[in-house]
């Protein structure tokens, strides 16, 4: 195992690592912005390297700081979280060239799997079903009207360098596809350089299911089970779960062990989690593969008492897979963010005068925040994720109410309320809810 890692990132992700390594005896260094580097969760590392200014540019983002603290300190490898570099594969290579282990997957593979096209084309050749539509990017707005004569209206144009929502169009008629296109491309071009679309038949009313898989150095791999994540605004998730109601243990079994696979057979290593989508009749899709952990990796560990960031480390220490998983119970997570859903989920940056969280059985909370602290406008607003366990799903909604209701913020609007609101929807009770359902809620 590593002697000293450094995390590569900030907040509630670097508390989270932080606590793994500090629980295997790992040393651990962190890094922060010089408007992150009064905060509370900065206690849980044994080091503190200031990076640079407050805008991530300046901070998390700069490979070289980032690079440069940890062989100062003596690190023998980087955990890079979720968000900022943990999917960059420039920053990936340049670990391993200065001796530093990554923990992820090699830069190549970061590479292939974060071109949207490549994952689709590379996922289907090993036996991933893919929505019906273009092999690869489109050459142009009449190679698109082809393919979506083909298929079927209606249609989503997406950036094939996408993600977030980003780069994304509908179109219901032919009439619509080329504004649709020009929309498309030139958010993709802006956002990320790349204005390259291809074109997937839009599952309407579908269901948001991604597999926890984890792979090691000698081509085990192994899936962890399915969370739903369907609940969420503008390609944003708010609310997961796992298991998903809809999916069959088989059937959840199945695909999870064709994604676990599939990766094993690309050579990769580490977490990913597949993404998926379900269509009214059952059937799941590919959509992408995320080279990282997930914010909600936290509903998997409650279910099946693994460690998923003490699982990356040893797999990117070299150690074998050697789980024997059960998974038990059901278990839900809401994301606290500092926004007001009234004002168009508005970012509420400000200073947390009073925060008193819940607890109890079956009560996970994860935060890097305390009374005083404060939510920066430079970075993400999440406050904190509020993860129930419970024997049955209706188990697990009772304890999730009742922790958001014993859950107290001042100082700063969030979506505490929303939460609260959704769990209560009949939609979300019954389990009969897909990725419109928060819209449905919000029009009310």
């Amino acid at each position: 195992m590593f002697r000293k890692v450094l995390v590569a990132n900030r907040g509630e992700v670097a508390a989270r690592v932080l606590a793994t390594c500090r629980r295997l005896g790992i040393g651990c260094v962190a890094v922060a912005s010089s408007a992150d580097r009064d905060l509370a969760w900065l206690e849980g590392a044994d080091q503190v390297v200031v990076l640079g200014g407050a805008r991530a540019a300046q901070s998390y983002l700069d490979q070289d700081a980032v690079l440069e603290a940890a062989v100062a300190t003596g690190a023998t490898a980087i955990h890079p979280g979720w968000g900022f570099l943990a999917e960059n594969s420039v920053f990936a290579a340049r670990c391993e060239s200065a001796g530093l282990a990554f923990v992820g997957p090699s830069a190549a593979l970061i590479r292939r799997l974060g071109d949207k096209v490549e994952a689709r084309r590379t996922m289907g050749s090993l036996g991933v079903p893919l929505i019906p539509g273009s092999p690869g990017p489109l050459g142009d707005l009449d190679e698109a009207r082809g393919v979506a004569e083909s298929i079927g209206y209606p249609v989503l144009l997406k950036a094939s360098a996408g993600g977030g929502g980003r780069g994304m169009r509908r179109a219901f008629a032919p009439e619509e596809l080329a504004a649709a296109w020009s929309e498309a491309a030139g958010e993709a071009q802006a956002a990320f350089g790349n204005p390259e679309l291809y074109l997937e038949k839009l599952i309407r009313g579908g269901r948001h299911i991604e597999f926890q898989v984890l792979v090691d150095a000698f081509g085990n791999g192994l899936a962890l089970g399915e969370r739903e994540c369907s609940i969420q605004r503008r390609h944003q998730k708010l609310v997961e779960e796992t298991p998903s109601v809809v999916v069959a243990a088989s059937d959840s079994a199945a695909m999870g062990a064709r994604c676990a696979s599939a990766l094993a057979a690309l050579g990769y290593r580490n977490a990913a989690t597949v993404e998926m989508l379900r269509d009214a009749d059952g059937q799941l899709y590919f959509m992408e593969v995320n080279t990282r952990l997930q914010v909600e990796h936290g509903v998997t560990e409650e279910v099946t008492g693994v460690d998923l960031v003490e699982q990356q480390l040893r797999i990117a220490a070299n150690q074998k897979l050697s789980l024997d998983v059960a998974a038990s119970g059901h278990a839900i997570e809401v994301r606290i963010n500092a926004e007001d859903p009234e004002q168009g989920f508005r970012p509420c940056p400000g200073r947390v005068t009073k925060l008193v969280l819940p607890q109890g059985e079956g009560i996970r909370v994860d935060t890097h925040l305390c009374e005083g602290d404060s939510v920066s406008p430079h970075y993400d607003s999440m406050i904190c994720k509020v993860i129930a366990r419970g024997g049955s799903r209706a188990e697990a909604i009772a304890r999730l109410d009742g922790a958001l209701t014993a859950l107290v913020i001042e100082g700063v609007t969030t979506t505490q309320a929303l939460q609260r609101q959704i769990l209560a929807s009949q939609a979300f009770s019954s389990g009969d809810y897909d990725t419109t359902t928060l819209d449905t809620l919000l029009e009310a």
